[in-house]
């Protein structure tokens, strides 16, 4: 089963940024938005250019290092989705997030004491 049912390539509906550069060089972020039901949320990956690197490599390391990073968070979409029984879906502009057609029962509906307690999420 698709995890992953959208008229474009799941990359195409990332927003990239960039925070202020530091002495130790520069970071980015990728996030996809969703729609869970009328919630927007939204996946985070967070990616670093060492200063030395930078300079070693220039914009040209700018861009290997974002195509990277791209590939790395379209696999990490598509193992939680497949792990969580989620699908993304939808031909708007923000994918819609929804369980998955054949995933089984208890991945439908999971009791919340059989989920771990977590005191932080952490992302990237």
């Amino acid at each position: 089963m698709a995890h992953v049912e959208l008229p474009r390539a799941l990359e195409h509906y990332f927003a990239h940024a960039e925070t202020a550069p530091t002495r130790s060089g520069r970071r980015f972020s990728i996030t996809m938005p969703y729609l869970d039901g009328e919630r927007l949320d939204r996946l985070q990956w967070w990616w670093q250019l060492p200063a030395t690197q930078e300079k070693l490599g220039g914009e040209d390391i700018v861009a290997k290092l974002r195509a990277e990073a791209v590939e790395r968070f379209s696999r990490h979409i598509e193992r939680w989705l497949a792990n969580t029984g989620q699908r993304f879906h939808g031909s708007g502009p923000i994918p819609c997030i929804g369980r998955a057609e054949n995933a089984p029962a208890a991945e439908k509906q999971a009791p919340a004491e059989a989920l771990p307690a977590m005191d932080s999420v952490v992302n990237g």
